[in-house]
């Protein structure tokens, strides 16, 4: 019988691939799974939620700047080191799996004082800081994108959710199109920016559907809760705030134009679905990054969010909406610019970790 402590938690780019991890180890009879989070998370409701014992340690950000906060951090930081140290030992915990975030970087310190093996997973192609640092002595490196600067890292792909990894677009394709008021039998651009929406995409659309419903495609588009936007009702443009089907929204999409998060570049690569990424500018160029190996691979385009308007929509993505050739070389290269084994990967990397520790 094995124990595993799974860290990690604060965005759901963190939490999802976590609890997918979760659901494919709980599977093994005998096996224990607890996850390490902080209250403030959004581990703090979804954790519990999937049947989960949530073991809190607390939220100790990394100061960026010498100030009171960054001279009480060294005190803080030893407290959250000292929780999952005393989790660690009174659940007799077998291996650690980070999945950044604040609870992973107390995490591999505790693991490692408590000589248990840790795992480490790094969702973005760019790093953050405690993956970075667990890195350095973890028993295994899980990285989701080629190219992503971690010492060891190996390509595993993203852990996904269960209802994209066993999606049958061709299957469904018909019962999305009734779920979303669409046609099946005419493509459709999906445009989405994620579930508080995405201004520059929404007023570019805003300004444009009438040129995709001119080139003879529909829109399904998703503007996100906040959005102001008035949908204007007419047939082949479908227009809602949040989308709790998202698994059917995939089946329905011959091209998406999205963001470029991890988790949404994973998935739509995974599903083999032809895209045309806008990485949001703020930041610290992840999302680039997190796109760059389906560019390569000629299943996306890239564009400049800066840029990204009404009349680049008319310029770069209603043109590409007429050349189905190029769209059929796309979703041809996009059949491999992903993975839908992410979970099983980083199990198999979890457990190489067990057996040489």
């Amino acid at each position: 019988m094995t124990t595993y402590l799974l860290a990690g938690g604060g965005t759901a780019g963190h939490v999802n691939p976590l609890l997918a991890v979760a659901d494919m180890l709980r599977e093994r009879e005998g096996d224990t799974v607890l996850v390490l989070g902080t209250k403030e998370g959004l581990e703090a409701r979804l954790v519990p939620e999937r049947g989960y014992e949530l073991l809190v340690v607390d939220k100790v950000p990394f100061p960026r700047r010498p100030n009171r906060a960054a001279l009480a951090f060294p005190a803080r930081f030893r407290r959250a080191i000292a929780q999952v140290r005393a989790h660690i030992r009174d659940n007799a915990v077998d291996v650690v799996v980070g999945f950044g975030g604040y609870a992973s970087a107390p995490a591999y310190v505790a693991a490692r004082r408590e000589k248990v093996p840790f795992v480490v997973h790094e969702a973005n192609a760019k790093p953050g800081l405690a993956n970075v640092l667990g890195a350095r002595s973890a028993a295994g490196v899980g990285v989701a994108f080629e190219g992503t600067p971690l010492k060891r890292g190996e390509v595993v792909g993203m852990p996904l959710r269960r209802e994209i990894v066993d999606l049958d677009r061709a299957a469904v394709r018909a019962e999305a199109a009734a779920a979303f008021g669409l046609d099946a039998d005419k493509p459709v651009l999906l445009v989405f920016g994620g579930s508080l929406g995405a201004l520059r995409l929404n007023n570019a659309f805003a300004d444009a559907w009438r040129d995709v419903l001119d080139a003879g495609w529909q829109l399904l588009h998703a503007t996100g809760e906040r959005s102001e936007l008035v949908d204007p009702g007419v047939s082949g443009y479908t227009m809602r705030r949040y989308l709790d089907r998202m698994d059917l929204a995939f089946a329905l999409a011959d091209l998406i134009v999205s963001r470029a998060g991890s988790a949404t570049v994973s998935e739509i690569s995974a599903l083999g679905i032809p895209a045309v990424y806008v990485p949001y500018s703020v930041g610290n160029g992840e999302q680039r990054l997190n796109a760059a190996s389906a560019v390569s691979a000629g299943a996306a385009i890239l564009l400049d969010d800066e840029t990204f308007s009404g009349a680049s929509v008319r310029a770069q993505v209603i043109p590409l909406l007429a050349d189905s050739a190029r769209i059929s070389r796309m979703a041809d290269a996009a059949q491999h610019a992903g993975t839908r084994v992410g979970t099983e990967n980083l199990v198999s990397l979890i457990d190489r970790a067990l057996v040489e520790k």
